[in-house]
């Protein structure tokens, strides 16, 4: 089957109930735009930049390759990427798509785009950490992130297949979404790759992720992750994510290569540990290295909630006899909240706010 044209709107899309041709897309765009609230308004400006005549639209990077910056995405390509999905994941035409994103970010437009070249019928919520609060209908398919996902436990029976991303899916909440659904995968992707080219279902024991059809993987003197998608962009994308290849098309992500702690000449990748830790401390906490005259770094443990807690981790990781002796933590802190960007841990934001370094 030939790939559609960018411009070529699926005639079962349907938006909130309704079908729309090209045209009458552009009109709910400008209304959108004029009369919606913030997030239908991000959705009416990507209408509108997709339906110009424009074969690229700009989008703004989460930093996950580098700093945060403006990037051209060609619009064929983004067919590409939702194309690959609807293959991987079994989305057929006419499927219900729950749409609970912000549309000013990649993840966002592109399952606006999905909705479009693929036939689907999407509905729109307001996109919080609670997308599901007030949804009471059942879903072929949708997109969360972990935050979104863990205050949408009660509630995530009613969505047939759920993708997450934007973070890795801390613990406790994995195990949760083990017992909680059937047909639940942790993706792995960024703005330069169209969001996805992975995925994992979640499930025990943990699986590593496999690359979606077209998507070629290697690895760099380093150890981290170098993508080859040669329908989304000519060029390869270099990450900062160490992993562990398996063969061409499947990894286990152990982390990022700057949160890695050099202590003593030992290199630790605090998320490999942690996943080490989180079947003992049901609450959320990071690891970090901090400036050390004798090891140069040294390996702490940061919790969230008070002196309770910190005690309660201490004791934990006394009796955990599957730790190496680098990966003990040497000092412990807690903090009321650890903070988060889009549920991602602010780890180094965090320590500065405890004024241990």
């Amino acid at each position: 089957m030939n790939t559609p044209h960018y411009t070529k709107i699926h005639n079962r899309f349907q938006l909130k109930g309704y079908y729309f041709s090209a045209d009458e897309l552009k009109d709910i765009g400008y209304d959108f735009i004029k009369e919606g609230v913030p997030y239908e308004i991000a959705i009416g400006k990507f209408i509108m930049d997709w339906m110009d005549k424009e074969e690229f639209i700009n989008v703004k990077t989460s930093g996950s390759t580098g700093d945060p910056k403006i990037i051209r995405l060609s619009k064929q390509a983004m067919v590409n990427s939702a194309i690959r999905t609807g293959d991987f994941f079994d989305v057929q035409i006419g499927d219900s798509a729950l749409h609970c994103l912000p549309a000013d970010f990649i993840a966002g437009k592109m399952m606006l785009v999905r909705a479009m070249i693929l036939g689907l019928s999407l509905d729109l919520v307001q996109p919080t950490t609670q997308p599901m609060r007030d949804v009471y209908s059942s879903y072929d398919f949708a997109a969360m992130t972990p935050l979104q996902a863990h205050h949408s436990l009660g509630r995530l029976h009613q969505i047939k297949t759920l993708i997450i991303g934007g973070a890795p899916i801390y613990p406790e909440l994995y195990n949760k979404l083990v017992s909680l659904h059937g047909n639940c995968y942790e993706t792995y992707g960024m703005t330069e790759t169209i969001t996805h080219i992975a995925a994992s279902k979640i499930s025990f024991p943990k699986k590593p992720f496999r690359a979606l059809d077209g998507i070629h993987l290697n690895v760099d003197g380093q150890g981290c992750l170098i993508v080859d998608a040669p329908d989304i962009t000519d060029q390869l994308i270099q990450t900062n994510d160490l992993v562990e290849m398996h063969n061409k098309k499947s990894f286990t992500y152990l982390g990022r290569r700057d949160n890695v702690i050099n202590s003593g000449g030992v290199k630790i990748s605090p998320e490999v540990v942690e996943q080490k830790l989180a079947n003992y401390i049901q609450f959320p906490f990071f690891l970090y290295g901090i400036p050390d005259k004798v090891l140069g770094q040294k390996l702490i443990m940061v919790v969230e909630g008070d002196n309770r807690r910190l005690k309660e981790a201490e004791k934990q990781i006394a009796v955990i006899n599957n730790l190496q002796k680098f990966e003990v933590p040497k000092a412990f802190y807690f903090i009321s909240k650890i903070l988060r960007n889009n549920g991602k841990y602010m780890r180094s934001k965090t320590i500065s706010t405890l004024e241990i370094c």
